[in-house]
């Protein structure tokens, strides 16, 4: 019984796991937020200065922010009227530019895939 007990919190773990790394995921979901989390990725910033860096109303970027610190991505810091945002892990660039690697690699690989195609040749 205590065995089966194990197997079934066991699994209600892994899938719990599942369902929060799904949601860690949709940060990845939008390209304003990959911009976001790449200016986050040297220093913390005001949320002025990353609205004006990424050409973004500030009502439209606090949504983000907001998706971004309930997901344990960002941490904020208040100086007087002012909050700054910053990376609350540095792991997170390293998920981000995995999946950069990955990109540019099939991007390299298409785009010799297609010059070979125009001139008919194949792989």
């Amino acid at each position: 019984m205590k065995e089966k007990n194990n197997l079934i919190n066991g699994k209600k773990m892994r899938q719990k796991l599942y369902e929060l790394q799904a949601q860690m995921c949709q940060v990845f979901t939008s390209s304003k937020r990959l911009e976001i989390l790449n200016l986050l990725r040297e220093k913390e910033l005001s949320v002025g200065q990353v609205a004006m860096l990424l050409n973004i109303r500030q009502a439209n970027l606090s949504q983000h922010l907001t998706i971004l610190r309930e997901r344990g991505v960002v941490k904020t810091r208040r100086e007087g009227a002012v909050i700054y945002y910053s990376l609350s892990d540095p792991k997170i660039i390293k998920a981000f530019d995995i999946i950069r690697e990955i990109l540019f690699e099939k991007m390299s690989k298409d785009g010799r895939f297609f010059q070979r195609i125009s001139k008919g040749k194949r792989s």
